[in-house]
């Protein structure tokens, strides 16, 4: 009886809200991840906060691979969309030599994060 009831809410459960180690707000679920918008965000931090989330939020391992699904560059005002193993996905926004593809490591996403001068 509790596995069923614990499968249900976990079936129907809203996307969760979680705060990256750079202080952006990140709204989703494996299926989409939105990282919500802050004044002078770039790709590093976008690719960051969602790193971040798929590692500690959903507690996926770091080889995991992350698109971005909305184009580069990002307004202001605007969140940025990945997902998790969704597929070719839109261009990363990042320079990267010899990419194979338009995915991402959450290692290599979580690797972004600054504080200042610092990487943490």
């Amino acid at each position: 009886m509790f596995r069923s009831i614990l499968l249900l809410s976990l079936i129907g459960a809203p996307a969760m809200a979680f705060e990256a180690r750079n202080g952006i707000n990140v709204i989703g679920s494996a299926d989409q991840i939105e990282v919500q918008p802050s004044a002078g965000q770039a790709a590093p931090q976008s690719w960051c906060a969602a790193g971040d989330f798929v590692m500690r939020g959903l507690g996926l391992p770091a080889e995991t691979p992350i698109y971005r699904l909305s184009a580069p560059p990002r307004r202001g005002g605007e969140s940025v969309l990945f997902a998790v193993g969704a597929g070719p996905g839109e261009k990363t926004g990042l320079f990267r030599f010899g990419a194979a593809d338009n995915a991402v490591s959450a290692a290599h996403a979580r690797g972004l994060c600054t504080f200042g001068r610092w990487r943490f």
